[in-house]
């Protein structure tokens, strides 16, 4: 049966780049990516397809393909596979051959040890190609830090929050570029974070 692997390379940096993942790339025929998830590899002699945000669904059915057709092949996806990564679409294409996933270090994992927050007593929810969800205002009622995946923009989770009755005066932290030589992390308030410009790659904590 073809194979695909799907491998998770961590928040971004090599640094947390895992042993396993590094192996699997290095015994692939195809090696399929974001242009910075190529880059963690460029020193490894294999064919390379960048992924892009236009190309997605075009590219999955081509990564399934070329596995049908013999090749060995490898699907960078950034963090980890099952958490906002690209296991999920993967799973609905691949019928027909065998998905096996190195999972990696995903940014909320980072998050959680950055602010020394442990984690399996928190809220966590992704936004990530799904808009706001009402849930998290529930979720923000439990008393558990909530940390949070935004879909886009922070301040545009920030007024939607501040939109539906959630204090301003509630603390947030935004982690921004985790693992990054300019890697940030701010300890803010609600209203504040609003007016604040950040990097696309963020992870946010609302306590």
């Amino acid at each position: 049966m073809s194979k695909l692997h799907i491998v998770g390379i961590g928040p971004g940096s090599i640094e947390y780049l895992t042993f396993k993942a590094r192996k699997v790339v290095e015994s692939s025929d195809i090696l399929i990516g974001s242009k910075r998830a190529l880059e963690l590899f460029d020193d490894v002699n294999n064919e390379k397809i960048e992924l892009g945000a236009g190309n997605m669904g075009e590219i999955f059915k081509l990564a399934v393909y070329k596995a049908c057709q013999g090749n060995s092949v490898t699907l960078l996806s950034t963090g980890d596979p099952g958490f906002s990564g690209v296991l999920k679409p993967i799973l609905k294409l691949a019928n027909n051959i065998d998905v096996e996933v190195v999972p990696g270090i995903s940014s909320v994992q980072i998050c959680a040890a950055k602010l020394q927050i442990s984690w399996d007593d928190a809220n966590i929810i992704t936004m990530h190609g799904k808009g706001i969800s009402n849930e998290i205002i529930s979720m923000l009622s439990n008393g558990k830090p909530t940390i949070v995946l935004p879909n886009k923009t922070v301040d545009e989770l920030a007024n939607f929050l501040l939109e539906n009755g959630i204090d301003p005066a509630r603390n947030i932290d935004v982690c921004e570029k985790l693992s990054y030589p300019d890697e940030r992390i701010l300890k803010t308030t609600l209203k504040d974070v609003v007016n604040k410009k950040f990097n696309y790659m963020c992870v946010l904590v609302i306590y």
